[in-house]
């Protein structure tokens, strides 16, 4: 098996009457990662991504899929859209059956899979999404966030080992896209790898790994988003601005008011630097974490009830259902870990519901803000 999930080996492409959108488009993306696409509009971020599922056919170059090289034969594209999952950036385009679960069925049932199966993947795929118990729902009452659920868990229920989202977040309230993103976030926890296009530099900065940078349909960089984001030239040539904490960070480094020679990952790091080395003698606070999977209403009152002095925060679709259906409102439902470090650094200790494999990244987070840092807030599961 090919360590590159996905490789694109000099792809051109053309729309009819139009400039190239694609001009020699070469990257290869791991398996596991989170890589966003960046770029201004027109960019070719849409184009590339229908690449990726052979919805187009590249003018010239080719496209490999765990180092196979696509076909384009009606059998070849049947395999290439179970292993490539693609999430449309208009749910209207995507959402079309009568009911939710027609909608989630239509990919499986199609694979001509047994009804059982059927069943059971349109229900884990809407469990996974947080729609659990909208089987019967017609998709033109839901909102646009729960549209974007059904989207993506007509998706999943073809369990791809790829998922590639055109502006996932375009659209939405800024709480809706925050859930959208959590989801993101836990379905790369179980596994799969992500692609997906933005031209928001702050939301690609704060998720993702990797960060691909188009312009004008050509390549211009592929690197790390402190790389790709700190380079003020590469940012003028594709007509974006930096994230506004890198931003800060730059000018703050030029006036030579803070001294670190990695830029701050996020806020906590960006406030450690401002403040300086911390007293010894401070003691930081404790984020405790709850698993959400085992624990029932009675056991999260009588948890609320032993930490009664810590704020909450519920991270992840699953957590965030667990907890409407509690009846607790959590402090914090977006940017979660980040918020929980901030207060930690105060001395206050928080409490963080959560499930699956973003109780690992609760710690991950914690970790690597230790390793920058220097700090380190005790992380504890209860």
């Amino acid at each position: 098996m090919s360590d590159y999930v996905l490789e694109f080996d000099d792809v051109w492409y053309s729309y009819p009457a139009r400039p190239p959108s694609l001009s020699g488009i070469s990257f290869s993306v791991e398996r596991g990662k989170k890589v966003a696409v960046v770029g201004p509009n027109g960019a070719g971020k849409t184009t590339l991504l229908l690449m990726c599922n052979g919805t187009l056919v590249p003018e010239k170059g080719s496209v490999r899929i765990d180092g196979a090289e696509v076909e384009y034969d009606r059998a070849a594209l049947r395999r290439v859209r179970t292993a490539v999952g693609l999430v449309f950036q208009n749910s209207d385009a995507q959402v079309f059956a009568p009911s939710v679960y027609a909608d989630v069925a239509f990919g499986p049932a199609n694979l001509r899979l047994p009804e059982d199966e059927i069943k059971t993947r349109v229900s884990d795929a809407l469990f996974a999404v947080g729609l659990a118990g909208y089987e019967r729902r017609a998709p033109h009452h839901l909102s646009g966030g729960e549209k974007k659920r059904v989207a993506i868990a007509g998706i999943l229920a073809m369990k791809p080992e790829i998922l590639v989202a055109d502006e996932p977040t375009a659209s939405l309230d800024p709480a809706t896209a925050a859930e959208i993103m959590d989801l993101l976030d836990e379905l790369h926890e179980d596994g799969t790898t992500i692609l997906l296009s933005t031209h928001d530099v702050e939301l690609a900065y704060r998720w993702a790994d990797e960060v691909i940078l188009l312009g004008g349909g050509e390549l211009l960089h592929q690197g790390t988003p402190a790389a790709v984001f700190t380079d003020r030239e590469l940012m003028r040539s594709a007509r974006l601005t930096p994230p506004v904490l890198l931003d800060l960070y730059m000018e703050l480094s030029r006036r030579s008011l803070v001294g670190a020679d990695v830029p701050p990952k996020g806020i906590p790091e960006m406030t450690q630097l401002i403040e300086g080395v911390p007293p010894k003698e401070r003691k930081f606070g404790t984020v405790f974490v709850a698993d959400t999977d085992v624990l029932t209403k009675e056991g999260l009152d009588t948890l609320c009830v032993e930490h009664s002095s810590c704020r909450t925060g519920a991270m992840g679709t699953r957590a965030k259902r667990f907890c409407h259906d509690a009846g607790h409102s959590p402090d914090y439902t977006y940017g979660v870990v980040d918020k929980c470090l901030l207060a930690a650094m105060t001395g206050e200790d928080t409490l963080i519901l959560t499930c699956g494999g973003m109780l690992d990244r609760v710690e991950l987070r914690a970790r690597l803000f230790a390793e920058e840092s220097g700090i380190s807030v005790p992380v504890v599961r209860v």
